[in-house]
């Protein structure tokens, strides 16, 4: 008995192996005449999208497995309410929007629809698309009503972000208008009022070619009033589309606080302060500079030739930490200017003059961190009063 026991074991072990070793059609790979696997292309389906400043949108797909000729099914579905009842919303087709679409002799096809189709009113609206028929399929889960404007935050006329500031200075505003259907060649109209309860009033100024430049100054704010809204209009034909901002004035203040060591001897005995970079003190770039076994702080120069100057009035923390341009310009009106600045006192306002344009006088501040005597300064400094300013400092 315990005989037939082991052969019986021995033959199941037997053939399981042999089954192990036998090949099998894991998998039915369709195979062409010569016997090589058939790897079909996978059809794609794009839409040309659709903004509030166009009518309607194009769905194209390419249909690799079609054959020329054939005929398809688009169709758009909807979020809704059943027509059968409850009160649940559900993706179901949208009532008149069954299309059919003649695969063309390139594999391709294309349908239209409209936005009243479509059922897209406001931004955000949203449309399923579909695409079947006995060959091939396409599908896109969410065709989206776009905005077809941008609103920037405000610019110098350099190009850098500012923060509106009550000065005169001019910055824009940039608003670009881009449906799909085609470049915007409309103006755009708008208005701003300097509160929520203001009317509305029109701005003029605004650049004539897209991306639109709005003017905007830190003086158009009346005193006591820091918000500015914005309301600005696009129009294609039938269709406007209005995007709005606000903008929020602050008073002037130093854009940009640097930290910077300057040393005795050297390639570090000067400072370039528009680009916070050591120089030598003979450096023509050197705005200020040590030397002379001294740690009093000068106009580089090199630098400090013709109508190029430095001059200096001692400050206070609370002057430094405040932050303000106002205040600043007017302590150092009202205050001794002097070429020097000892780093025994720790804080002093500084006033640079670089050439004969308003835009080239910078005011700033500077706190003195550490002195190692005869060795070195370290400090911090506030520059950059002026949106040009924008421009020279790094």
């Amino acid at each position: 008995m315990k005989t037939r026991k082991v052969i019986l074991l021995t033959l199941i072990c037997s053939i399981t192996l042999i089954m192990s070793c036998t090949k099998q059609p894991y998998y039915e790979i369709p195979t062409d005449a010569s016997g090589k696997a058939v790897i079909t292309a996978v059809s794609t389906t794009t839409t040309t999208g659709v903004t509030a400043l166009d009518d309607k949108f194009t769905v194209n797909s390419t249909l690799p497995n079609a054959k020329s000729g054939d005929v398809m099914t688009a169709e758009l579905l909807k979020l809704q309410i059943p027509s059968w009842g409850g009160t649940a919303m559900q993706n179901l087709p949208l009532a008149g929007t069954k299309k059919t679409v003649t695969v063309s002799s390139d594999l391709k096809s294309s349908v239209t629809y409209t936005r009243a189709e479509a059922q897209m009113v406001n931004i955000g609206d949203y449309v399923t698309f579909t695409l079947s028929g006995a060959t091939e399929s396409g599908y896109i889960s969410t065709i989206t009503l776009a905005t077809a404007m941008a609103v920037a935050s405000p610019k110098s006329v350099g190009g850098k972000a500012v923060s509106i500031i009550r000065t005169p200075e001019v910055a824009n505003i940039q608003v670009s208008v881009t449906p799909k259907l085609a470049a915007y060649a409309g103006s755009l109209t708008v208005k701003r009022k300097n509160s929520v309860k203001a009317s509305w009033e029109t701005v003029s100024g605004t650049s004539s070619t897209n991306p639109f430049q709005v003017p905007i100054a830190g003086s158009d704010f009346a005193a006591g009033k820091d918000t500015m809204y914005y309301q600005f209009t696009a129009t294609v034909g039938s269709l406007s589309e209005v995007a709005t901002t606000k903008i929020i004035v602050s008073d002037p203040f130093f854009f940009l606080k640097k930290s910077a060591t300057i040393a005795l001897g050297g390639s570090s005995a000067g400072r370039n302060l528009f680009i916070n970079a050591a120089v030598a003190a003979t450096n023509a770039n050197a705005i200020i500079a040590v030397d002379a076994g001294s740690l009093v702080i000068h106009g580089g120069s090199a630098w400090a030739v013709g109508d190029k100057s430095i001059s200096f009035v001692q400050g206070t923390k609370a002057l430094y930490d405040g932050n303000s341009v106002n205040a600043a310009m007017t302590s150092f009106a009202a205050g001794t200017a002097t070429a020097t600045a000892d780093p025994n006192n720790p804080y002093y306002i500084f006033k640079i003059v670089n050439g004969a344009n308003p835009s080239d006088v910078y005011y700033g501040m500077i706190q003195i961190i550490t002195v190692v005597p005869g060795v070195s300064v370290a400090f911090e400094y506030r520059i950059g009063n002026q949106y040009a300013h924008l421009s020279v400092i790094q």
